[in-house]
Order: structure tokens, then sequence, then C-alpha cells
């Protein structure tokens, strides 16, 4: 899951830049369609490649197994992510800064170029900031899947618990980091920390039901964190209109991911029922 996660960092990495120097030349529009092409291409060629491992298995219930929820730990568990993803994932408009696109990016990410064009860098160099979290992320979503299948007594929610842990911190800390080595200190710690917790997000789940019903609770998993993504952006921005302070988004960011955190450390004590364990 780690190596498959390094994709996606990849993309982020390259993509920003790519944009950041196509739209002076092409425009707006036909950087979104050369995106789109690209997007077309490599999913297309996935899909058609992609082989079943095991025969489908036919289940009762449709899309949807409810019956899911009954189980204290997945619950608990997708309440952690909803909740985590409240503050480590959210989006604005940045018209000074991006040039009026949408980008979807942690939360820190999301102001630390405006926050660093106030301490005086340049806005060409801020907006690499991207680019560099997504650079780290990767990083971090390779080792956290190394960890889990080199270091077999932890376990994908044990790696994940002490890194999460560290991009609420560094989240707290970045509205008072007034320096460029200090923002990209940051940076590189929040992109790490965050891709690793994203890269091991749905390994977990293995361990609450049975292989046959994986896919559907991963599936509802994931749509229930994806309100949390969705939910993120208009709180945040908010929260930064009314106070007009840096300080006010890094709290709640902060705050989510380490409640979200907390929901995590509740789970892995409900599955393993003593401190120490493989979760």
């Amino acid at each position: 899951m780690g190596l498959v996660a390094v994709g996606s960092s990849l993309g982020g990495t390259i993509l920003p830049i790519t944009a950041n120097n196509l739209i002076p030349r092409v425009g707006f529009k036909w950087t979104m369609r050369i995106f789109g092409f690209i997007l077309l291409t490599t999913l297309g060629m996935s899909n058609l490649l992609l082989k079943r491992r095991l025969p489908p298995k036919k289940v009762a219930g449709g899309l949807l197994n409810l019956a899911a929820f009954k189980s204290a730990p997945y619950s608990v568990y997708c309440a952690s992510a909803f909740v985590t993803f409240l503050g480590i994932y959210t989006g604005e408009f940045n018209r000074s800064l991006l040039c009026s696109r949408l980008i979807l990016i942690p939360t820190v990410l999301t102001y630390v170029g405006v926050s660093a064009t106030d301490i005086g860098i340049s806005s060409d160099f801020a907006f690499y900031f991207i680019a560099i979290a997504n650079a780290s992320s990767l990083f971090g979503r390779y080792v956290a899947g190394n960890l889990c299948d080199k270091l077999v007594v932890l376990g994908a929610m044990n790696v994940m618990i002490p890194f999460t842990v560290s991009a609420g911190i560094v989240t707290y800390a970045w509205p008072f980091a007034q320096t460029k080595s200090s923002l990209i200190a940051i940076t590189v710690i929040y992109g790490f920390a965050s891709g690793s917790y994203v890269s091991l997000l749905s390994n977990p789940i293995m361990e609450m039901g049975e292989t046959g019903d994986v896919g559907r609770r991963i599936g509802m998993f994931m749509s229930i964190l994806a309100i949390g993504a969705l939910a993120g952006p208009p709180i945040s921005g908010a929260i930064g209109t009314a106070t007009g302070d840096f300080k006010a988004v890094g709290y709640y960011a902060g705050t989510a991911v380490l409640v979200g955190v907390g929901l995590m450390s509740i789970t892995r004590h409900l599955i393993l029922k003593r401190m120490f364990g493989k979760i």
C-alpha cells in the first residue's frame, strides 16, 4: 500500500510545477485538458491491465453493509478518519498566490505559501511549498509501508499514530514560523508525517471483519472521510476570515488531527484490549 501511495505523491510533486509553467503558455483551460488527458491515459491503462487475485464473491446487501457499524472498532475508526480529515486536508482559492487555481492540499500547505509571502518570501518560491510537501510525503508513504512490512510486530495503526501526532503538532507550530528555513522544515516534516498516515489509512480495516466484505467496508469508510475532507475547506476559510489570523486556522486544524488520533487510539484499544500488540 505504501508503494502504491507513492504514486500520488510523485504526481503531487510534478503536477503543481507543471501547472505553474503551462498556464502562462497555454492558459488555464488547456492546462486542465492536458492533465485530463494524462489522467485518462494512466488510469485507463491501469484499469485495463488490472487483474483480480481472487475470484469475486457474492455478498448480500448490495453496495452498503450497514451492519458493519455495529462493530465498535469500525465505527470509531470511521469517526477518527472523518475528524482527522477535517484538519489534515482542506483547500481554498488563493487568487494572489495560485492564479485562481483550486488545489486540494493539507491545511498547513493551504496557507503556508500565503504566510511565506507575509514574511518576505517571494511568491515564485512560495508556490513550490506544495511540491516540497508532496516530495517529502513520497518518502513518508514509502517508509511507513516498509515499517509495516519489515517490522511485522508493529502493524499499520501503531505506525500511523506517532506520525499523525507529529502532523498535528507541526500544524500548531506552523503559524509561528517566521523564517524561510523554518517554513521549509515545517513543510517537509508535515508532508512526511501526513503521507505516512494517508498511505496506511485503509489497512486496519482488514482486521475489522471478514475478508470477503473488506471492499464494502473500505468503500463506506472512504465515503465518510471524504465528507470530512469536503467540510474542512469552508470551516477553515470561515475561521481565517473571521479572525484574520493564521494562528486560529492552525489551532483548528491541529486540534482536529489530534482528536482524530485520540479516536484512533480508542479503536486500537477496542481491538487489542491491552496496551501493547500488533494492529
